[in-house]
C-alpha cells in the first residue's frame, strides 16, 4: 500500500485529499478537508499577497502537512492556480511551500499550472464515478479567481476546454462590494460574466456536452441549500442534480442576501458567505449560456475534482 497526497491552493481555498493505493492501483480516500484562507484577498487590486494572506495559508498547509506525516504519506503534488498566477511576490509563496512540502517529499514544491491543465485535471477528477452512457461531460469548475470548463468524452478525452477569469472571489472584490450587492452592481457583474461566457463558447464545444458537471465550493453549497440539508453532507451533495430553472431563482435570492444574513445558514461554510453571492453570479451566467448552447437542463453536481485528478496521476 502507497499513500499519496495532492493539494490545491486557489484564490479562496486551500485543499487535501489523502488516498491508499493499492498493488492494483486502486484508489481509496483516507482523509478530504478543506481550509477557506483567501490567499487571494486583494491580489486583484494591489497584484500581491498580502502578509496576512501568506500566514493565514502557511498555517493551514503546516497542518496539513502533519497530517501527510501522520498517514506516512510518501508522495504529494500541490498545485497552485488562478491567484499565484498574478501576484509579484510569488517567490515568497513558493519557498513556503518549498520549505514545509519538503519534509513530506524532499524537492516537492507548489506548481503553478495553466487553466487548461486545471480544467484537465479537474475534467479527471469529476467524471471518475459517473455514468459512461451519460457523456460527453462538460465539467465546471467554478473557483475563486477563474473558471475552468472541459468537453470531453468519458474515456478522457478532451474535446476542448478554456478558463475564463471570473470567480466568486474576483466577482466580489471587483464588482460586488455592496453587502447587499445593489442592483447595479448586480446587472454589471451579469454583463461583466456574460462576454467571459462568449469566450467560452467560442472556445469550447459546449453543444457537444450530454451532461453538466459542476464542480466545487459554489457549486456544492447551492446543492446543500436547494436540498434543504441541516448539516454540510458531502455524500448528499455528490451526484445531486439542480434543475436550471429553481437554480436561477435560488442565485438570484442569494445575489441579494447580505454575508451576515447567509452565514447564519449551517450549510454555507463562514469563509465562503461573503463570496458566494459573486459565485451565484457566474452561475446564471453559466445557465444563460447553457441553454443557447446545450440542450441540457441541469446540472450534476460532483464533489470529485481536480484533487482526485492529481491524486489519479499519481497512482498511475
Amino acid at each position: 500500500m502507497t499513500r499519496v497526497a495532492a493539494v490545491d491552493c486557489g484564490t479562496n481555498s486551500i485543499r487535501l485529499l489523502i488516498s491508499e493505493v493499492d498493488s492494483a492501483g486502486k484508489v481509496r480516500d483516507i482523509v478530504r478537508t478543506m481550509e477557506i484562507v483567501r490567499l487571494g484577498e486583494g491580489v486583484d487590486a494591489t497584484g500581491a499577497f498580502s502578509q496576512a494572506a501568506l500566514e493565514r495559508t502557511r498555517a493551514a498547509l503546516e497542518g496539513y502537512v502533519k497530517q501527510m506525516k501522520f498517514e506516512q504519506v510518501s508522495r504529494v503534488r500541490m498545485v497552485a492556480t488562478s491567484a499565484t498566477r498574478d501576484a509579484s511576490n510569488r517567490e515568497e509563496f513558493f519557498e513556503m511551500t518549498r520549505q514545509l512540502l519538503g519534509e513530506v517529499q524532499p524537492g516537492a514544491v507548489a506548481e503553478v499550472i495553466s487553466g487548461e491543465e486545471e480544467a484537465s485535471l479537474s475534467f479527471v477528477g469529476a467524471v471518475s464515478d459517473l455514468d459512461p452512457a451519460k457523456g460527453p461531460f462538460c465539467v465546471i469548475d467554478l473557483g475563486g479567481g477563474s473558471t475552468e470548463f472541459v468537453v470531453g468524452e468519458p474515456d478522457g478525452t478532451l474535446l476542448g476546454a478554456h478558463s475564463a477569469q471570473m470567480g466568486c472571489v474576483r466577482i466580489t472584490e471587483r464588482i460586488m462590494r455592496g453587502n447587499p450587492a445593489t442592483e447595479t452592481e448586480i446587472e454589471i457583474a451579469h454583463d461583466f460574466v456574460a462576454e467571459r461566457m462568449e469566450e467560452v463558447a467560442r472556445a469550447v464545444p459546449l453543444g457537444k456536452a450530454r451532461t453538466i458537471v459542476g464542480c466545487a465550493g459554489t457549486f456544492t453549497t447551492l446543492s446543500a441549500l436547494a436540498q434543504g440539508l441541516e448539516k454540510y453532507d458531502p455524500d448528499a451533495i455528490h451526484g445531486s442534480v439542480l434543475r436550471f430553472d429553481a437554480l436561477r431563482v435560488l442565485a438570484g435570492q442569494l445575489m441579494r442576501e447580505s454575508s451576515e444574513h447567509r452565514s447564519l445558514n449551517p450549510v454555507i461554510h463562514p469563509g465562503r458567505a461573503d463570496v458566494i453571492g459573486g459565485g451565484c453570479a457566474v452561475v446564471q451566467g453559466i445557465i444563460e449560456t447553457m441553454e443557447q448552447e446545450t440542450t441540457a437542463d441541469s446540472f450534476v453536481i460532483s464533489e470529485k475534482d481536480i484533487l482526485d485528478g492529481i491524486i489519479a496521476g499519481l497512482a498511475s
